[in-house]
């Protein structure tokens, strides 16, 4: 089990591996003081300082492409495990817990108060008394549109193009082109090219 005491990873080695890993450990707890102070700053710059809050961003993130904007608050663990492709948004409140890697493509659309939530916990009670976690990436691919309060689950691959619904909750992959709604998210029908405006 990957809780074994005879695993010699690190704690962070182990985690970005997926497997369970202890969060109290020093070096991690040092990366994630490290992420607060950064998102502090971030959520506390001020809108008429652009400049800033792309520097800000630059330091925080493991990546940010061109044209990209991020309204603050933003929320974070550790921010070097999220990436972000060129000329996306995302509005106020966005939560990305980048236990492991989350990776946004290009022209993404992210409503508020969304939730990209990597992180899990052991089913085993023991396991979870002694503290153990663990997580799995999450992808969102490019021109996807995540409605406001949309959760999306560890492990999770949103495929190009794709809609979230408002609120929907997604706990399984969605395949391109697709509009999803609901809890669980279910795919309620196919986008074709040159589809006129919408809700989502």
């Amino acid at each position: 089990m990957a809780s074994d005491d005879a695993d010699e990873r690190s704690m962070r080695e182990r985690m970005l591996a997926g497997d369970l890993y202890l969060a109290d450990d020093p070096e991690l707890g040092e990366l994630m003081l490290r992420a607060a102070d950064l998102m502090e700053a971030f959520n506390a710059s001020s809108a008429r300082e652009p400049g800033e809050r792309r520097r800000l961003l630059t330091e925080l993130l493991g990546a940010i492409g061109e044209g990209t904007e991020i309204r603050p608050p933003l929320r974070v663990d550790y921010g070097s495990h999220l990436r972000i492709g060129a000329r996306s948004f995302a509005n106020y409140g966005l939560v990305a817990l980048d236990v492991a890697p989350i990776t946004i493509g290009d022209d993404v659309q992210i409503g508020t108060n969304v939730q990209l939530m990597t992180p899990t916990h052991p089913v085993d009670p023991e396991l979870r008394r002694a503290g153990w976690e663990a997580a799995r990436p999450i992808t969102i691919g490019d021109d996807v549109w995540l409605g406001s309060g949309a959760i999306v689950l560890a492990g999770v691959t949103v495929g190009d193009n794709t809609v979230v619904g408002a609120g929907a909750v997604v706990t399984r992959d969605l395949p391109a082109n697709a509009v999803a709604v609901g809890n669980p998210a279910r795919v309620i029908r196919t986008i074709e090219p040159g589809s006129g405006p919408d809700r989502a």
